[in-house]
Order: C-alpha cells, then structure tokens, then sequence
C-alpha cells in the first residue's frame, strides 16, 4: 500500500471522493485549492484524503474517504496519520476535520486517532447542500468540527 500526492494533471478518484461528500460542488471547489493523497494498492486506488490550508498555521482535511469493501482496515488511520506528518512537515500548528453529526464511525475514528471536538456548525449540511443526508438512520444536519495541535 502507497500513499502518493496526486498529480495535478491526473484526474481525481471521484468515486472515492463522492463516499465522503455528495457535492460534485462543493468537492471540485476544494479541489482546486488543496493537496489531494490517494491511496492505491496494486496500481488500485483505494483511498483519497484532499487537505488544504484554511488560515495561517491551520491545515484540515475536507475530504478523506476509503473504498466501501476495504473500510475497517486501518486504510483511513494511516491517511490521518499521513495527513498529520504532512501537515507537521509544512510548518502547520493545527489540523482540523469536519463530520456530520450522523457519521458515528468517522467520529470515533477521529478521536481514537487524536483529534478533539472543539465545536459545532449548526445545520451546516442543511445549508450547504440540496438534498437531505442520512446516515445510520440519522440526518445530516450538524458539521462537527475537531481539531489537534501539532
């Protein structure tokens, strides 16, 4: 398994992309302004993370999803932690990420791997996007931010 930058003139697994974020939008934005990591196994991509800096000494990940069949391998840890190193490599201070309030699983991923909830964007998802969200019979309104020093 390799975790590589993409290239700017490859194009973006927007099928791994479309597994963390429904908005072809909002996802082509951010795009445009990040760094995006995939992760292939066998010339397979397997995995995406796409960071990007969001104020000074502040990096987040906006987007970080791994491939519905291998999801609960270890794949979206070694990205965040890939996404730690890189960030620390950059002079960053702050890494943060944002996950609805029904993404249950991502949740507890984040803060196994050391992240702290540091607030809460009421009805995010309801503002920012056309159609309604469920996950885990839950919709999809609340964007819960988590961020870690370091």
């Amino acid at each position: 398994m390799e975790i590589r930058k993409l290239d700017k003139m490859e194009s973006p697994p927007n099928e791994l992309l479309l597994l963390a974020d429904p908005s072809i939008e909002m996802i082509e934005d951010y795009l445009n302004r990040g760094e995006t990591y995939i992760c292939e196994e066998g010339g397979e991509r397997i995995a995406v993370c796409v960071m990007l800096a969001t104020r000074p000494g502040t990096f987040e990940i906006v987007n970080i999803a791994v491939d519905e069949c291998r999801q609960g391998m270890g794949i979206g840890k070694k990205l965040i932690e890939h996404s730690i190193q890189t960030a620390r490599l950059q002079g960053f201070k702050t890494l943060e990420i944002g996950t609805g309030n029904s993404s249950i699983g991502q949740l507890a991923l984040y803060q196994k791997c050391g992240f702290r909830i540091t607030g809460v964007d009421r009805d995010y998802f309801v503002r920012h996007y056309k159609e309604d969200i469920f996950e885990s019979g839950i919709q999809c309104k609340d964007m819960i931010r988590l961020s870690m020093d370091l």
